[in-house]
């Protein structure tokens, strides 16, 4: 096999697996190899190839999976120029055609002989393996797991190297290319390198029009969201108010509106603002486009680290990158906390104004506000009607409303969140 010609598909993740199998389809028949150890490697492969399936959710020809992951996942030059954009000009066409049908031998081969020569019937199990249902691995989910498991069947199934190219490259625009491109969310983890970049493997699968009311702020959030993701100019974003009143789960529900266009979110701390610059170095030169999400934003009198997050939002020497927005929720108008106390302190102050715009700065930098209020009575009870009807709750309306008010009384009063607490209650109830 000429794995060790590929020029763009080189270093992969996972590439272990990839270098024992072909070393295993060179020399199986060798005499000059110890028959045994050519066995045990063999059954250490499928072992790692299990071992994969399982982690990752894959099922039916555990080798194609396999290939087509390291397909999907190898962040090089032409896979991330491909990325959103699709097919891309210039003589790197003709390294990537190279490398794809090495990859489309590597898909063809006949193991076979390899088997009767090895005594070994391990492989007959990998190339129709079954899952456990409908469950996913750790690593992926459902969605990914299915999309990846499609592309080895088309790929399997490309009748030569100029097909299996046009079928990955419609891939990479499509859905993207490694972490960034499979996943829709992601956080950081400090590490001795630095900041790392983690996906979120489950996150809400909550879509706008789930959430009862509010239309205009949801537009505002769409009208911003929308332009950014189609390259127009765009605003940094605040949602504030009350708690309980759909701001973060608004958040999640344009990421999951814009994912097919390129939108993913990274979500960060405060504790962690000292790795933006890591982050954003690290995403800004990328085909996607990205929001910092920050939920429940806001900073005691004491912390500072407000002063950090404006410089990176704007005000540092370096530019924020186009494919880079912030957005942020918080219970506080203004971030961060004040008493009367600082205003005492103020009036002792030379410069008071001073104070005060250093305090305003740091909303100033959110180019975009938002208000989600607290829904009044009747707002509340349209909100606990629709829910029920959506979750076939058929209790009569008088006596539904009357449990609703009963229920906000003692858990938390009038909010979106307190109508799906009830609600979920009388589910629960069934």
């Amino acid at each position: 096999m000429r794995t060790n010609e590929l020029i763009l598909y080189k270093h992969m993740e996972q590439q272990q697996i990839l270098d024992d199998m072909t070393f295993l389809m060179e020399n199986f028949d060798n005499e000059y190899y110890n028959k045994e150890d050519m066995r045990s490697l063999l059954f250490d492969v499928v072992n790692e190839l299990l071992e994969l399936a399982v982690s990752h959710g894959f099922e039916g020809n555990l080798w194609h999976d396999y290939l087509t992951y390291l397909l999907a996942s190898d962040e090089n030059a032409y896979s991330t120029s491909c990325e959103i954009v699709g097919n891309v000009d210039g003589s790197i066409n003709e390294a990537a055609l190279h490398d794809f049908e090495i990859f489309k031998e590597l898909f063809d081969y006949d193991f076979s002989a390899m088997e009767e020569e090895l005594g070994a019937d391990c492989l007959s199990f990998i190339h129709n393996y079954s899952g456990f249902g409908d469950e996913h691995g750790k690593v992926f989910n459902t969605r990914i797991r299915s999309r990846i498991c499609g592309l080895g069947e088309a790929l399997a199934g490309a009748a030569g190297g100029k097909e299996f190219k046009d079928t990955v490259t419609q891939f990479y625009k499509e859905f993207g290319v490694g972490k960034l491109g499979l996943h829709k969310a992601f956080r950081i983890e400090h590490t001795e390198e630095g900041a790392e970049i983690i996906p979120i493997t489950k996150i809400a699968h909550v879509h706008l029009d789930d959430l009862i009311g509010y239309e205009i702020a949801k537009k505002k959030l769409i009208d911003n969201t929308k332009a950014f993701v189609e390259g127009r100019r765009a605003n940094n974003c605040l949602l504030y108010g009350d708690a309980g009143t759909g701001k973060s789960s608004s958040v999640k529900a344009i990421l999951n509106q814009y994912y097919d266009q390129g939108l993913r979110m990274i979500e960060i701390y405060k504790h962690q603002f000292q790795d933006l610059n890591a982050v954003i170095s690290q995403i800004k030169n990328r085909n996607y486009k990205f929001i910092i999400y920050m939920d429940d934003l806001s900073f005691e009198e004491f912390e500072i680290e407000y002063k950090y997050l404006k410089a990176v939002i704007e005000g540092g020497l370096e530019r924020k990158p186009d494919n880079v927005l912030i957005y942020a929720t918080s219970n506080r108008r203004h971030l961060i906390r004040e008493t009367f106390k600082d205003k005492a302190d103020r009036d002792e102050e030379l410069h008071t104004n001073d104070t005060v715009q250093e305090k305003l700065s740091l909303v100033a930098r959110f180019g975009v506000t938002i208000y989600f209020g607290r829904p009044e009575k009747k707002e509340f009870q349209d909100i606990v009607l629709k829910l029920a009807k959506r979750n076939d709750i058929g209790l009569p309306e008088e006596e539904l409303l009357l449990e609703a008010n009963r229920w906000e009384l003692s858990h938390g009063g009038l909010s979106g969140r307190t109508a799906q607490q009830f609600v979920d209650y009388l589910l629960g109830m069934k």
